[in-house]
C-alpha cells in the first residue's frame, strides 16, 4: 500500500541564523526586531501566495481533489492532507474548505474517523482498497488543527480530534513496553513482526494532535519514534529505510521484506520531519550530511540500496533536493537555498518543496 512507484523520479540556529533565514527567504524580522535592510513582511510570504498558487493551479482541481501527476492522476489521503496544510498556510480558506469537503465526501471510511488511502478516478470503484494510510490521516488532522486556530472554526477542531483519537486507538501498537505507529489498520502486523514506515512519524504534527486529543500516549509515541529511528540506520551510510520490520518479541530491526531496502522516496521525509520539529539526533544529522555531501556519487542520487550500495541512475528531483538543502542548512545554521514549486517535475516533488518551505518559515520564526 502506498509504495512509491520507482519511475517517480539540528538544532537551534540562534538569532543570527534566524536573521539569515529571514533575509535569504524574503521574510521580515517581525518579532525579532526589525532592521533597516530587512523590512517587515507577512509571515506567510515564504510560501504564499505565489508558491501556493503554483501548486494549486498545477495539482488541485476546482472541486478540491489533489492530483498525483506522477502516479496516473490518482489522489490519496496524503495529498489531500498536504493540500489542506498548504491552503491553511496560505490563508486560502475557500480552497481549504473545498479540499476538506472533497476529502470527507470521497475518502471517509465508515465506522471510524479515518480515510481511505487511495482514490483512482479511472476505476469502476475509485476506493477499492478500504485501508487507510496513517500519514494521510495525520496530515488531515494537523491541517484541521491549524485551520481551527487560524479561522476560529470549532467544527475543524471536532473533526481533527476524532481523527487524532482514532490514530491513537486504532493505529498504535504496544510491544515489550514500546509504542509504535502502524502505517495502516490492516496488513502491517503479524504474530512474528510488524512493519513500520519511518516517514510516518510526523514529529512537527504531534503537538497539534495532542492538543486536539490530549493523551500521554503522544509523548510516548514521540519518544519511542525517535529512539526507533536512531536504531534503524543501515548500510555504509547509516540511513533509514523506506520500510522497517520490527520483530516480535525481540524488537530487532531490519529493512522490511516486500519493499526494496532503500533510502528513497518515502524515507526522504524522515530528515524533513526531524529538522522541522528540531529533534534531529546528532548521529542522524551527520549521516545525512555525509551522504548528501559525498563525492562518491556523480550526482545526488534519488535513492540508494542500503544492502549493496547500488544507487539510482538518475539524480534526486527538486523536492528531494529541497529537503537535503533544508537539512544541511539547519545543521550549519545558515539559510537554505530552496527551489520553487515551479521547478518540480510532478506532484510529489512539488509537495516536498512546499513542505520544506513551510518548515524553513517556521524555523525562521515566521510561524
Amino acid at each position: 500500500m502506498q509504495q512509491r512507484e520507482q519511475n517517480r523520479k539540528t538544532g537551534g540556529i540562534g538569532r543570527r541564523g534566524v536573521l539569515r533565514y529571514t533575509a535569504a527567504l524574503g521574510l521580515g524580522s517581525a518579532g525579532l526586531g526589525e532592521t533597516a535592510d530587512m523590512p517587515a513582511a507577512r509571515a506567510d510570504s515564504l510560501t504564499v501566495p505565489s508558491e501556493w498558487r503554483i501548486f494549486r493551479d498545477r495539482f488541485v482541481t476546482s472541486d478540491g481533489r489533489v492530483v498525483d501527476t506522477g502516479n496516473g492522476g490518482i489522489s490519496h489521503s496524503e495529498g489531500q492532507g498536504w493540500g489542506m496544510l498548504f491552503a491553511e498556510a496560505a490563508g486560502d480558506k475557500e480552497r481549504f474548505d473545498l479540499i476538506f469537503a472533497w476529502t470527507s465526501t470521497h475518502l471517509a471510511r465508515p465506522g471510524d474517523a479515518l480515510h481511505v488511502w487511495r482514490y483512482d478516478p479511472n476505476a469502476a470503484l475509485p476506493t477499492s482498497d478500504p485501508n487507510n494510510a496513517t500519514d494521510g490521516d495525520i496530515f488531515i488532522a494537523w491541517a484541521l488543527a491549524r485551520a481551527a486556530r487560524r479561522w476560529q472554526e470549532p467544527a475543524f477542531s471536532i473533526a481533527g480530534a476524532a481523527i487524532a483519537t482514532d490514530i491513537l486507538n486504532k493505529l498504535c501498537v504496544q510491544q515489550s513496553g514500546q509504542f509504535y505507529l502502524l502505517p495502516g489498520i490492516q496488513g502491517f502486523a503479524s504474530a512474528k513482526n510488524f512493519n513500520l514506515n519511518p516517514s510516518y512519524y510526523v514529529f512537527p504534527a504531534f503537538g497539534a494532535l495532542a492538543q486536539l486529543a490530549p493523551s500521554p500516549d503522544w509523548d510516548m509515541l514521540r519518544a519511542n519514534g525517535l529512539s526507533t529511528l536512531q536504531s534503524a540506520l543501515f548500510g555504509s551510510w547509516g540511513l533509514p529505510p523506506d520500510w522497517l520490520a520490527v520483530s516480535r518479541p525481540g524488537l530487532e530491526l531490519a529493512p522490511a521484506a516486500g519493499w526494496p531496502p532503500r533510502f528513497s522516496y518515502d524515507a526522504i521525509r524522515v530528515p524533513l520531519w526531524l529538522t522541522w520539529a528540531d529533534v534531529m539526533p546528532p548521529v542522524m544529522g551527520k549521516n545525512f550530511l555525509r551522504f548528501w555531501q559525498s563525492s562518491a556519487f556523480p550526482y545526488r542520487p534519488a535513492w540508494i540500496n542500503l544492502e549493496d550500495g547500488a544507487f539510482a541512475d538518475y539524480p534526486a528531483p527538486s523536492g528531494m533536493s529541497a529537503i537535503a538543502s533544508l537539512t544541511m542548512a539547519a545543521q550549519a545554521g545558515t539559510a537554505p537555498q530552496l527551489p520553487s514549486v515551479a521547478d518540480a517535475p510532478d506532484y510529489y516533488s512539488a509537495a516536498l518543496t512546499l513542505l520544506s518551505r513551510m518548515a524553513a518559515s517556521q524555523m525562521a520564526g515566521a510561524e
